[in-house]
């Protein structure tokens, strides 16, 4: 089938290549000339587990990048619109790109098509689309509007475009609906994981994965009532963690009591920093706006982003606690992007931490595997880059952990605590076990879990004894 994908972004570059994997003639539309000069020129602008193979496989073939919308829909049977939608100064969703792809696409249709939402828009979204479509004279029988969310995680978009738990489809017409099975089907009915080429299979992947079909408001809805969820659990087990640490309880156990209970579930019961990215601020203040809107004060939103916001400041006590004064002092950083296993630094609580502790005049050498590039554009000269984790540590008061990179929890120990000033690591990812950095020589924090020291000697102890050994 012909597909046209507007937008490429994190979303549609990955929605677009995808596509084309599973077999579709697909046309990713942007206005950045320069953005699409990158892109034909085999330039990958994300770091994403596999989208360098997939835009490497079908760029120029199953795969094109242009500017002409008009020539992209009128050869398309369906239109994904994944353009932006950042938050306005109000918390609400700004839809005015959604509407500004809208108001073009009237021109170009000269049969029937069917204009799929595919960014995270709030609920009635739909419906404006379809106004705008029919203001600029499209004919009602030419055109349906459907809801298609994605559900992808940065750093395993790819594996959970083409190996998703489930597909969600809101239509409110079978012959929409029809489309898009007919779109999904290499997924649905198994042909796509048969081939030799296909993507590697993650572990529990859903196979085939359910196409669940509802009316575009649900879908709308449940795109924003998930990720309203799974920011919930996050900032739900935060709270747990700050009682352990008043009681002196190891949230690492207490998640597991919790997480076997099979109506919760493990997967987001990761205590640390709080949660960031571009999807879980920014769609709980569209969904608490849009429930506004709908006379609810949806108050439980409310609390989630304050326990979020109130994880950093527990962290920047810890730091305190553990160095006393700041001002001065030399910290190694290690991890910069919001969450691992991806370059993005939209929203990253390790971002938020670094400029306080800049603020509160400390020196800060730090190292992200992927994201070092996108952090300088925001830090500037402010910060020094490492180009590995050890450099980052070399000479410092402390060590902070502020992105959960697998690389980080293989680090050589050893050499780790010969590389640091003083052997104090902040651990806001909870990456380590504190008896195995006790017993290494380190005075250890982490989140909700009770503090260690070298040899189980009193916390001052721990903190001032390679002091001593070094003076």
């Amino acid at each position: 089938m012909h597909i046209t994908v507007v937008g490429s972004g994190y979303v549609g570059l990955v929605a677009g290549a995808c596509f084309a994997d599973m077999g579709h003639q697909v046309f990713l539309v942007d206005n950045d000339e320069q953005k699409l000069a990158a892109l034909n020129a085999g330039v990958v602008p994300i770091h994403e587990k596999f989208l360098p193979e997939l835009l490497q496989r079908h760029r120029g073939h199953r795969l094109s990048f242009s500017s002409d919308l008009q020539s992209a829909v009128e050869a398309s049977s369906a239109v994904f619109i994944a353009v932006g939608t950042p938050p306005t100064e109000q918390g609400q969703a700004d839809l005015s790109y959604v509407e500004s792809v809208a108001r073009s696409i009237p021109a170009a249709i000269n049969s029937y098509k069917v204009i799929v939402e595919k960014s995270t828009v709030p609920v009635y979204t739909s419906e404006w689309i379809q106004k705008i479509l029919r203001r600029n004279a499209a004919a009602p029988d030419s055109f349906d509007v459907a809801s298609n969310p994605e559900f992808l995680r940065e750093g395993t978009a790819v594996t959970d475009f083409l190996y998703p738990d489930r597909i969600l489809v809101g239509a409110d017409s079978e012959r929409c609906a029809s489309v898009l099975r007919d779109i999904y089907a290499p997924l649905t009915n198994g042909s796509y994981y048969k081939r030799s080429d296909a993507i590697p299979q993650p572990d529990k992947a859903h196979i085939p994965p359910p196409l669940i079909i509802t009316s575009t408001k649900s879908a709308e809805l449940i795109k924003h009532a998930c990720n309203a969820f799974l920011a919930m659990k996050i900032s739900f087990i935060n709270a747990v963690a700050s009682v352990c640490e008043s009681v002196g309880a190891n949230v690492q156990e207490v998640c597991q009591g919790i997480g076997t209970d099979s109506r919760i579930g493990p997967r987001f019961m990761n205590p640390g920093i709080g949660y960031g990215g571009s999807c879980f601020p920014k769609d709980l203040m569209a969904f608490r706006a849009v429930a506004r809107e709908c006379g609810y004060e949806f108050r439980l939103l409310d609390e989630v982003m304050r326990i979020n916001e109130d994880q950093r400041h527990r962290f920047l006590r810890k730091v305190h606690n553990a160095l006393w004064t700041l001002r001065g002092k030399r910290l190694g950083v290690l991890g910069l992007a919001f969450k691992g296993g991806t370059d993005d630094v939209r929203e990253s609580p390790a971002i938020s931490l670094v400029k306080t502790l800049l603020q509160e005049g400390c020196q800060i050498t730090a190292y992200d595997p992927a994201a070092n590039a996108r952090a300088r554009e925001i830090l500037n000269s402010s910060v020094e880059f490492a180009s590995d984790a050890y450099a980052a540590a070399r000479n410092a008061d402390a060590l902070l952990i502020l992105t959960e990179w697998e690389e980080f929890a293989t680090l050589d120990l050893d050499r780790l605590q010969k590389e640091l000033k003083y052997p104090i690591v902040i651990d806001g990812r909870n990456l380590f076990d504190p008896d195995t950095m006790s017993a290494r020589g380190f005075t250890y924090y982490s989140v909700g879990r009770p503090a260690v020291t070298p040899d189980g000697l009193p916390l001052e102890a721990g903190i001032s004894s390679k002091k001593a050994s070094n003076s």
